[in-house]
């Protein structure tokens, strides 16, 4: 179901959190490793694994959600353009999830009852939330009740995906409880805890708003109507949600870059990190005026914005664009030489920047949807725009998480509500029935998480159809590619399918699932 032989990788005696950030950030297994260590050294590196595997769910999210599209003259996109896909697609997505829970496990493990390691129990149990909501959304159906259980038993069943789903609230209930009622915990620092850095305040926040998402996203299960309901009720409004960006950055550095940077940057010796992907025109039409006119935030997040951005539509090899020389699409820094790479605002700051769990803008228009559909009570225009103005705060931070102080939130932010004065998407005031506002509320929270979390806007775009696309339109409107062959009305996929490894070796439980009419349980297409 895993990798069976890397079953405590981050228990290895290389991690000295306390020292330095060099073996902090090495998340490579070592054969020769010890098999046990401190649950307070485990810990850190399983966060900082998570921020890795964060990465890898972005670029998934990407490419099926609409925001990726190929450059020119490159091969090797055959299952992406077509969504022809076969178990061995994203197998890794599988099996380094399935690790990083192995790894909060055992700090689950060492850490059970122990009043001083509460704290980190509960961190560990957050966490191990976080990643299976990440993992049904992705497969549905996966092992869970019998999962991280190694040699006791390596054919785990798949437990139903709804079933997860709640009980995934009472863990993180149970987490938050462990939190109030600790007498005496030790508590978590900046080493042991690379997200909140010990504010266990921001930890049950945390805990609170992955509820809010799990329960807004099954808001349209008529089966889970009476648990949805019943759960916010029980919510603490009085504690709230994240108010600021969950960002892990355990000290990245040229050498050991935060992984977005690397995956879409450049690499430590200032090559180019990617030459084969670019923008897509369905993206790239919410900022450039096909769709909607954003200045303030396509001019951080593309290069060359305003003369010469690449874009092109999934599957289109007859006229697909080339990359700016030496340039990601998505860098709107300057690059010198190999060595002289300045640092950004937008998506990619430099080699230093923190990496998103969760963005403060998805948050605000969580809560937007959860007063629209009347469960928790409020305004939610504000709440709306505030989701805005959080996105733009993101984009327009340094590589330090700083506001950079040659930006005006506020002042962008009135600007892009004038130049797009008639529409409701940005204007929400203007959207007069409750299906004008979800898709505003959804089409913005699509836009926030472009390029940062865009597994969420792939995930929305599944669970709601928005935003809206055009079958066969051109590339600003139609989000699918040009060779799909998706039986779906809007020609997009449904899923990934369940990874080789488990056909190779839990075949007794693996699932064949076809990638166009299996649904995740929350798709109501």
């Amino acid at each position: 179901m895993m990798k069976k032989y890397r079953i405590y990788q981050v228990l290895m005696l290389l991690l000295l959190v306390t020292s330095s950030c060099k073996d902090y950030l090495d998340i490579n297994t070592n054969p020769n490793s010890a098999t046990s260590a401190s649950a307070l050294l485990v810990l850190p590196q399983a966060i900082v694994g998570s921020a890795s595997i964060s990465n890898q769910y972005n670029a998934y999210g990407g490419h099926f959600g609409g925001y990726i599209a190929n450059a020119g003259g490159f091969s090797g996109f055959g299952n992406l353009f077509n969504y022809q896909l076969v178990p061995g697609d994203y197998n890794n997505l599988w099996v380094n999830t399935y690790d990083n829970l192995q790894d909060y496990k055992y700090v689950i493990d060492q850490t059970e009852g122990n009043d001083e390691l509460a704290y980190a129990n509960a961190t560990a149990k957050i966490m191990t939330a976080l990643n299976y909501q990440k993992l049904v959304d992705a497969f549905n159906n996966v092992p869970y009740s019998e999962a991280l259980k190694a040699n006791e038993n390596l054919t785990p069943k798949y437990d139903d995906a709804a079933t997860i789903y709640q009980d995934l609230v009472s863990k993180l209930d149970e987490a938050i409880g462990i939190i109030d009622t600790a007498k005496f915990p030790k508590s978590l620092n900046s080493s042991s805890d690379p997200l909140f850095a010990g504010d266990m305040i921001k930890w049950k926040k945390f805990a609170n708003t992955i509820k809010l998402r799990i329960l807004v996203r099954v808001s349209g299960v008529a089966a889970l109507s009476d648990f949805v309901k019943t759960k916010f009720g029980a919510i603490d409004n009085t504690l709230g949600y994240i108010t600021d960006d969950a960002i892990v950055n355990p000290g990245y550095v040229k050498d050991k870059p935060n992984p977005f940077w690397n995956t879409w940057g450049y690499s430590n010796t200032g090559a180019l990190s990617n030459t084969s992907r670019v923008p897509t025109k369905f993206a790239f039409g919410f900022y450039k005026g096909q769709k909607l006119l954003d200045s303030g935030r396509g001019s951080v997040i593309y290069k060359n914005f305003t003369t010469n951005t690449p874009v092109n539509q999934l599957g289109n090899e007859v006229d697909a664009p080339t990359i700016i020389t030496n340039y990601s699409t998505w860098y709107s820094g300057l690059f010198s030489s190999a060595s002289s790479i300045s640092n950004s605002l937008g998506i990619l700051k430099g080699p230093n920047q923190g990496q998103v769990l969760m963005l403060a803008a998805e948050v605000h228009f969580l809560q937007a949807e959860a007063k629209l559909k009347g469960y928790i009570p409020g305004d939610l225009a504000v709440n709306f725009d505030q989701g805005i103005a959080a996105s733009f705060t993101y984009l327009y931070k340094d590589v330090t998480n700083t506001l950079s102080a040659t930006k005006d939130v506020a002042a962008d932010v009135a600007t892009y509500k004038k130049d797009n004065e008639e529409s409701k998407l940005v204007n929400i005031k203007l959207a007069t029935t409750p299906a004008q506002k979800l898709e505003a509320i959804i089409t913005q929270k699509y836009i926030a998480v472009n390029m940062v979390n865009s597994e969420e806007g792939w995930n929305e775009f599944r669970r709601t159809g928005y935003p809206v696309t055009t079958p066969g339109g051109d590339g600003y409107h139609n989000i699918a590619s040009m060779l799909s062959t998706s039986t779906r009305i809007d020609k997009m996929p449904s899923r990934i399918l369940y990874p080789a490894s488990e056909q190779s070796y839990n075949s007794a439980n693996f699932k064949t699932v076809n990638q166009f009419s299996d649904l995740i349980f929350w798709d109501p297409n």
